[in-house]
């Protein structure tokens, strides 16, 4: 279904700040492959957190679901184990593509919920999955956020959470975002579509740094917690309650 990412190909006479609209989630599924490391192993490890931690009956948020990838895996990795999964975004576009896909790929007892993320009201769950969309949401609001995922985990429920990150030392930080700029260049990016994104994302997309970023977790309730994965300047992270 996803057609290639071709969106900051051209030169832009106005690069706006980016958003989740049908342009993106034409090609979403293409652009999040091409520029996130090791996308799918973070799908892999979240499976394999869920063999040792699910619990039938347990339900299951995705968080900023976008076009259904963490859904459809988890739904086909469970089976016919008793669960529930809600997804919720905010982007009606990024929806559709996920109806098309679960439709396509016979993916059931899945609930999904346009809303921001901010205005839920989560019900009891066994895990929560935060996939690179923390990140786009105000920094003010976060806290207050994660508070309420933890708050929703039933004892030994678990939150994963995969962010962009931004790191401490400025020269360091100066060499992984260069490294990261060769993995897209890999990928087949133009010079001018990686600066033209990078402009597009500059005021919506706010990473923290991995020691922050535990520490708003931990403020929010989840004493146990770490880092699970790392690349470049991405990262994800685990929280048990």
């Amino acid at each position: 279904m996803t057609e290639k990412d071709t969106i900051f190909k051209s030169k832009l006479e106005k690069i706006k700040d980016f958003e989740f609209n049908e342009q993106v989630a034409t090609v979403f599924d293409d652009m999040v492959s091409r520029s996130i490391p090791f996308y799918a192993e973070i799908h892999r490890i979240i499976l394999d957190v869920l063999s040792k931690v699910f619990q039938e009956g347990d339900s299951i948020y995705d968080l900023g679901c976008s076009t259904g990838n963490t859904i459809i895996f988890i739904s086909k990795f469970l089976g016919d184990k008793n669960h529930k999964l809600i997804g919720i975004d905010n982007s009606p576009s990024m929806l559709n593509v996920s109806k098309e896909k679960f439709k396509i790929q016979g993916i059931k007892n899945v609930e999904l919920i346009q809303s921001d993320l901010e205005k839920i009201d989560f019900k009891s769950c066994g895990m929560v999955v935060m996939n690179y969309t923390l990140q786009f949401i105000n920094p003010l609001n976060r806290l207050e956020l994660l508070q309420k995922i933890y708050q929703s985990l039933r004892p030994g429920g678990v939150f994963i959470l995969s962010e962009k990150i931004k790191v401490e030392n400025n020269e360091i930080e100066s060499l992984i975002t260069d490294l990261y700029y060769d993995f897209k260049r890999r990928n087949g990016y133009s010079e001018l579509e990686i600066s033209q994104k990078r402009e597009a994302l500059e005021k919506v997309l706010n990473p923290f740094t991995p020691s922050s970023q535990i520490e708003l977790l931990k403020i929010a309730g989840f004493k146990k917690v770490e880092i699970l994965f790392r690349c470049y300047n991405f990262a994800c992270y685990i929280g048990i309650k």
